[in-house]
């Protein structure tokens, strides 16, 4: 657990994995290989510095909903990594004692894809070291959208529109209704925007932008930007 005497702890972190095809391209490599990177070193090391460090909960934007506009082959390729991450590299964070959830739209992926995701979802759920959550086929905007449907669909239409909802009540159709909002945002990858990422889950997130590349951030870059979080007075709107 955190200690919240160290100036290096926070238990709730979502991080934006952005700069992964700059990085293949500052190397004259294929762009799709810094997302090859990321998956077979980056993840990993990652997850073992939050882990490390006390945090509880890691948020990882992975595929967002604007991504399937890219590139087919790219989009085969970035299938083709998600499908030994849900084989080979979840089975080392297994491993590891990590606890594997989900956000974001799974519909349109392949069933194969589904099935692994919902096989190392129920296999890890005892697991108690830290929790990961992938960000995958997610949009804020989409997220809200759904949660809607979702509330429609649960409260009805006609009692939807009659009665006032409040906001602890609407946060358990989002996606994320067991996991408790991030306490850090970090972007790698020099843009300094949130994109739509956890829109309703941000409001009083600190945001940390930084321009190091996803693959290139490491458990120093992590430990950075917790420290920088630390530093901050933060008085949550009061």
């Amino acid at each position: 657990n955190c200690d919240w005497s160290s100036d290096v702890c926070s238990s709730d972190l979502a991080i934006i994995m952005d700069g992964n095809r700059r990085w293949a391209k500052e190397r004259g490599m294929e762009a799709s290989l810094g997302h090859k990177q990321m998956v077979e070193e980056g993840i990993k090391e990652v997850v073992g510095a939050a882990k490390k460090l006390g945090v509880k909960y890691l948020t990882l934007w992975a595929l967002s909903t604007e991504n399937w506009d890219r590139d087919p082959r790219e989009i085969k390729f970035l299938m083709k990594l998600f499908r030994q991450m849900f084989s080979k590299e979840v089975k080392k964070l297994h491993e590891e004692g990590v606890r594997v959830r989900t956000i974001g739209d799974l519909s349109r992926f392949d069933q194969d894809i589904q099935d692994s995701v919902a096989e190392w979802v129920e296999k890890t759920k005892d697991n108690q070291e830290i929790t990961v959550i992938f960000a995958l086929n997610y949009g804020g905007r989409d997220e809200l959208l759904r949660a809607v449907q979702k509330a429609a669909q649960d409260l009805g239409q006609d009692e939807l529109a009659k009665r006032k909802l409040e906001q602890a009540e609407f946060a358990q159709y989002l996606d994320t209704a067991d996991f408790p909002d991030p306490e850090l945002i970090i972007r790698p990858g020099k843009e300094v925007r949130l994109s739509g990422y956890l829109l309703w889950q941000s409001n009083y997130s600190e945001l940390y932008f930084t321009d190091v590349m996803m693959p290139d951030f490491d458990g120093a870059e992590l430990e950075k930007a917790i420290k920088e979080l630390n530093r901050r007075q933060r008085n949550f709107g009061k």
